[in-house]
């Protein structure tokens, strides 16, 4: 394995993790790099949009997988969008079901646990490129997904490496931590995303949940409780948490995987990262700052590239040693 560089010291004008998370997404340099959409009908017959950055045929393919309540408009999905672009490498930013602006047609929605869909995902894109190289990256939410597929699939996944950003691969921990009074900010946020969320789905699907009690939910648990959790398929919140967690898989994985956090991250906390045994492919790395998928460098306003930089410098390391 070729680990990449395990460094990352935020700017001065940045002091903590807070300002970090919060600034990265809504005040640092962005690139708009231009997408090509497909729109991909499921094995049940349900939709999701596939956005696109072509490259060179002689070039890996990479997956990006998003967080809770963003797409492949977030903005560490430009930035490496932009750096895959710049590669000459082939980019696919798959927005979960009813994500990216375009609502899905079954009454289910996308969770953190959900690996059975990255599964149908990634064999999708081994099949259309056999020839090529197969990367995933997953970001908070979709990072738990991609490692849980990858405890569960062992040697059976067409990828050749990963990589896992602030991934919450203890749910339980992360729903605890948001609700201390600190961090009540994140989960607020989170709460009025999702609810917003939920009146597309109301609308079109008006036994789907207990809307009434959807719209009570004051907390993270509250919101599970509702909606998550019967919606696809769990006994409640507890159960969600426990069933979706990655952490008791991550000694299972069986490819290069990069598992990036921060430990000022006010949404992941560190401490439920590194209780878990890990395999022999695990990278694990856990930079002093950077906060939660912020990783802002540069002078003010800053830029978003040194995450994007790194994890392709992850991928090309795994791809240029399987070359010799």
């Amino acid at each position: 394995m070729n680990p990449p560089p395990c460094a990352f010291r935020p700017p001065r004008w940045l002091p903590d993790g807070h300002w970090e998370t919060l600034w990265a997404p809504f005040l640092a340099r962005a690139p708009r790099p231009r997408y090509r959409r497909e729109i991909w009908t499921t094995p049940d017959a349900d939709r999701l949009a596939v956005d696109w950055v072509d490259g060179r045929d002689d070039r890996p393919v990479v997956a990006l997988f998003h967080g809770l309540a963003s797409s492949s408009r977030g903005h560490y999905a430009r930035a490496f969008a932009d750096r895959l672009q710049r590669q000459g490498w082939t980019g696919a930013l798959v927005n979960f079901r009813g994500c990216g602006g375009l609502d899905n047609l079954r009454p289910r929605a996308y969770h953190a646990g959900d690996s059975a869909e990255l599964r149908w995902i990634l064999a999708a894109l081994a099949e259309r490129f056999p020839e090529r190289p197969l990367f995933a990256a997953g970001v908070s939410l979709g990072g738990n997904v991609l490692l849980k597929y990858l405890g569960e699939e062992g040697r059976a996944t067409p990828l050749r490496a990963a990589a896992a950003i602030c991934a919450p691969i203890d749910l339980t921990a992360t729903a605890t931590y948001l609700d201390a009074p600190q961090n009540r900010v994140y989960a607020a946020f989170f709460l009025r995303t999702l609810k917003a969320s939920m009146g597309r789905y109301r609308r079109r699907f008006p036994q789907m949940a207990d809307w009434q009690a959807v719209r009570r939910a004051r907390s993270l648990r509250a919101f599970d409780d509702a909606f998550t959790a019967p919606v696809h398929g769990f006994a409640d919140a507890a159960s969600f948490w426990r069933e979706s967690s990655a952490g008791p898989l991550l000694k299972n994985i069986s490819v290069p995987t990069w598992l990036l956090h921060s430990a000022n991250d006010p949404i992941v906390p560190i401490d439920s990262v590194r209780a878990w045994a890990i395999s022999s492919q695990v990278i694990p790395c856990v930079t002093d700052g950077g906060g939660h998928v912020g990783f802002v460098s540069g002078k003010l306003p800053g830029h978003l590239y040194w995450l994007a930089e790194s994890l392709i410098a992850f991928f090309e390391g795994q791809w240029r040693h399987e070359q010799g």
